[in-house]
C-alpha cells in the first residue's frame, strides 16, 4: 500500500512539472520570438508542434543515440547536458530543465540555436 501511494505521489509531482500547452497559450508565451532572426511566430509554433506536439515534457531518442528534450526538442549532443552523454552544452542548461512547464530556458536556448548559420534548419 505504501509503495502505491509513493508511486501516485511521484506521478503527480512529475505531471505538475510539465504539460502540453495549447496553441494559443504557446503563442502568448512565444510573442517575443515573432520576427526574431526573420522567423515569424507562425514558424515557431509550427516547429514546436512538429517537434513535440506542444508538450513541454517531450523526450525522444534519435537514430544517432542522442536525445532531444522539451517543447523544441533541443538535442543533448550540442545544446544541453545530461548525465548520460558528453555535450558541448552551448546553451549552458541541464537537459532536464527543458522538460518543465516553464519554457523560459527553452526559449533562451532556441534563440541561441537560430543564431547559428543553420538557423531554424537546425531542427
Amino acid at each position: 500500500m505504501w509503495a502505491a501511494r509513493w508511486l501516485l505521489l511521484a506521478t503527480l509531482v512529475a505531471m505538475s512539472r510539465a504539460k502540453a500547452l495549447g496553441r494559443c497559450q504557446l503563442a502568448q508565451l512565444l510573442q517575443e520570438l515573432d520576427g526574431y532572426r526573420g522567423y515569424s511566430l507562425a514558424d515557431w509554433l509550427c516547429m514546436a508542434f512538429y517537434e513535440s506536439n506542444f508538450d513541454t515534457a517531450a523526450k525522444s531518442v534519435n537514430a544517432d543515440g542522442s536525445t532531444s528534450f522539451g517543447i523544441f526538442q533541443i538535442n543533448n549532443r550540442l545544446w544541453c547536458t545530461d548525465e548520460r552523454s558528453p555535450s558541448e552544452n552551448l546553451c549552458r542548461v541541464a537537459c532536464a530543465d527543458l522538460l518543465t512547464s516553464d519554457i523560459t530556458d527553452d526559449i533562451i536556448c532556441a534563440k541561441k540555436i537560430v543564431r547559428h548559420p543553420q538557423g531554424m534548419d537546425a531542427w
